[in-house]
């Protein structure tokens, strides 16, 4: 029975690495679909093609340049808000650590500018789509001539002379101090609102503003541009606060999506350059790298062959189906393939025939102990599974922690490692052991020299 279950998980690991296959290269398999439809005429669909998405250094991508208005925040504050402003626009763009967006703080003097390099896209407008116009929210108080300025631009609007000045100055509050927008709807007008809920420092800058000027209006601006002006009547506590405005509901759920993604700490406008960047390694570099690892790859089938003889060409095979589900999962989701993405994904291919070398030591100690093969694999994938479990684990926690606190190419590195270590689990202790199992009894398992 139980070497019928393991032919059956055999021959379903075999159609879906053969399926998979097809999904990383569809070429072969379309025009053999091409051909049959020429010949037949039997109308048959293509298979889903889509390509690798492939990093700056081996695909190109677009540079784009944006400067920073620092010129409301303290000196001291500058390098912080920065750093703020980078980790936003990260977020926005690798929220999955699958893109690997390139992005750096640049200053010079009193200016600070932020380079932001996007792999994969060859149009800058496009570049600035997926950024996406993160709106700059900030709170601004009553100056302390609020109530003359107010009747001069009163006069002015009698008459149509003049200049209107802004009657309000920045406040310390801005939306670097966001925790989460969401959009409530007025219980009698039934007109669209954003509510903010601000995080614990925000929350007290909020109360102290509201404290300090009961009586008088604060004023909201996105972008620049006053929403609205409420008074306030009284001090408020709990860090929360509303915008209202001539809303549409899905204007309101447009700004509070944009303001929940990351509030930009400082204010950015369009870049001030837009340079599509060609690959710095080239097809030739990534045809270089393909052939090295089949090389590398062809190697280590060598190695396991003449070291474990049959149980090594079956983990050869294992193996072979672990890169194609690899990398169809890299294809699938889809992860952006960098040298250091490539470079996970190598380390992992090295724990999946670390896993079987420990295996089939164990094996070969229970054969020469008399055991009957079938016994002999079960024992050896019992005592070296302790060893397999914990060194796997082991990594897995490290590329946890490189995902959670690292960025761009280290979050990408982490991200195909740990995916490969998962793979390479179930390629050692499942796929390598259905194999084995399914030919434990048969003819193969008589020329005890194979094994």
């Amino acid at each position: 029975m139980a070497k019928k279950y393991f032919k059956l998980i055999s021959i379903a690991v075999i159609l879906l690495s053969i399926i998979t296959a097809i999904f990383i290269e569809p070429k072969f398999f379309n025009q053999g679909v091409d051909f049959l439809n020429n010949k037949l005429h039997l109308g048959l669909p293509h298979f889903w093609d889509r390509p690798f998405q492939l990093g700056l250094d081996l695909e190109g991508g677009v540079e784009l340049l944006y400067e920073a208005d620092l010129s409301q925040i303290k000196t001291e504050d500058r390098d912080q808000a920065m750093q703020g402003l980078r980790d936003v626009i990260d977020r926005r763009i690798n929220a999955l650590g699958v893109r690997e967006p390139e992005i750096e703080v640049t200053q010079s003097g009193d200016t600070y500018r932020l380079l932001v390099r996007i792999p994969g896209i060859t149009d800058p407008q496009q570049a600035i789509k997926e950024i996406g116009v993160t709106p700059y929210l900030e709170f601004q108080e009553p100056k302390a001539d609020f109530d003359v300025i107010r009747e001069e631009n009163q006069k002015i609007m009698e008459s149509g002379e003049g200049r209107f000045q802004n009657p309000f100055q920045p406040s310390n509050l801005t939306g670097r101090y966001l925790e989460k927008a969401t959009v409530v709807f007025d219980s009698t007008t039934l007109e669209p609102t954003v509510s903010l809920e601000f995080n614990e420092e925000g929350a007290k800058i909020f109360e102290q503003l509201t404290e300090k000027f009961v009586g008088k209006p604060l004023a909201i601006f996105i972008d620049n541009q006053m929403l609205s002006a409420p008074v306030i009547r009284e001090k408020i506590s709990g860090g929360e606060a509303q915008i209202s405005g001539d809303f549409t509901a899905e204007e309101a759920k447009t700004l509070a999506r944009n303001l929940s993604a990351g509030a930009l700490p400082v204010p950015v406008g369009e870049p001030i350059s837009q340079v599509t960047i060609g690959p710095t390694l080239g097809i030739v570099s990534l045809q270089k790298s393909i052939t090295a690892g089949y090389i590398g790859f062809l190697a280590i089938i060598v190695i396991m062959i003449f070291g474990y003889r049959f149980p090594g060409l079956l983990a050869a095979l294992a193996l072979l189906i672990y890169g194609i589900l690899s990398l169809g999962l890299f294809k699938l989701i889809p992860i952006t393939l960098t040298l250091a993405g490539i470079g996970g994904f190598i380390l992992s291919i090295g724990m999946a025939v670390d896993a079987n070398i420990l295996i089939f030591a164990r094996f070969k100690e229970e054969l020469k102990k008399g055991k009957e093969i079938d016994q002999a694999i079960d024992e050896g994938f019992v005592r070296a599974w302790p060893s397999i479990k914990d060194s796997n684990i082991t990594t897995l926690i490290i590329g946890l922690i490189l995902f959670t606190v690292g960025t761009t190419f280290v979050k990408g590195f982490a991200t195909t490692l740990i995916l490969g270590i998962i793979l390479s689990i179930l390629s050692s202790v499942f796929i390598t052991r259905a194999f084995l199992v399914s030919f434990a009894k048969g003819r193969i398992s008589r020329i005890k020299w194979l094994w």
